[in-house]
């Protein structure tokens, strides 16, 4: 592992525990047990900082996304529960992965997404729009009747429940007295396409009854 690597791995995790404001270079380097004269070495700031942190998982997660999209298309009827399935995994497997970040990652999107200020809305937009807006095309390709207003409001609601499974928190199987796992990806990436697949459709089906219904504020962008 480089020093940018092991640099960036402890930004991340104080980023997502103290946030932008609270987290500090002492602190990040400290973390990394290295100086903090490299991180301004690498990175110049914090800011700059921050950003790479951010946009070496987005970039993954992206990369992930354009490569399921491709492999969906290749000689099969594309289905929306497959379009929901290539926007959802790489997203949930990420923030369950602690070799790869895994919940100080979720955290620190979470934060960034639901985020109102200048810098967390560059930043989604600069990261998320484009593969957002694929999406949101292939969403509406399989879902006949679903007007572009709904489609955007049905992406936004995928989102939304992927980001609330990215971190294992152990809810669900407190809930459920043991029977629900946390550690089953699978059947938890597989229960959220059924769910949302089941919402897109009934949208579609209404006919788009819903236009006049706004958005929740604080919706997660990306």
């Amino acid at each position: 592992m480089t020093t940018q690597e092991i640099i960036l791995d402890a930004a991340e995790e104080v980023f997502a525990e103290s946030g932008f404001h609270g987290a500090t270079t002492r602190a990040i380097a400290e973390k990394a047990q290295a100086n903090s004269a490299l991180i301004h070495y690498y990175f110049g700031n914090k800011e700059n900082l921050f950003e790479a942190v951010f946009a070496r998982r987005s970039e993954a997660i992206n990369e992930e996304r354009s490569a399921r999209l491709a492999e969906m298309h290749r000689g099969r009827a594309v289905t929306l529960e497959a379009v929901l399935d290539a926007l959802l995994r790489p997203t949930v497997s990420l923030g369950r992965d602690p070799a790869r970040g895994g919940a100080h990652y979720a955290r620190l999107v979470v934060h960034v997404a639901s985020g109102t200020d200048e810098r967390s809305r560059r930043l989604t937009g600069e990261r998320y729009n484009a593969i957002a807006l694929r999406f949101i095309d292939e969403i509406a390709a399989v879902t006949p009747g679903l007007s572009r207003k709904d489609t955007v409001r049905c992406y936004m609601n995928a989102i939304a429940i992927g980001m609330s499974l990215m971190a294992p928190t152990g809810r669900a199987e407190d809930l459920s007295k043991g029977a629900l796992r946390d550690d089953d990806i699978d059947a938890i990436i597989d229960g959220a396409v059924r769910f949302i697949a089941a919402g897109t459709r009934a949208i579609a089906d209404a006919g788009g009854h819903g236009d006049g219904v706004e958005e929740y504020p604080g919706t997660p962008r990306q």
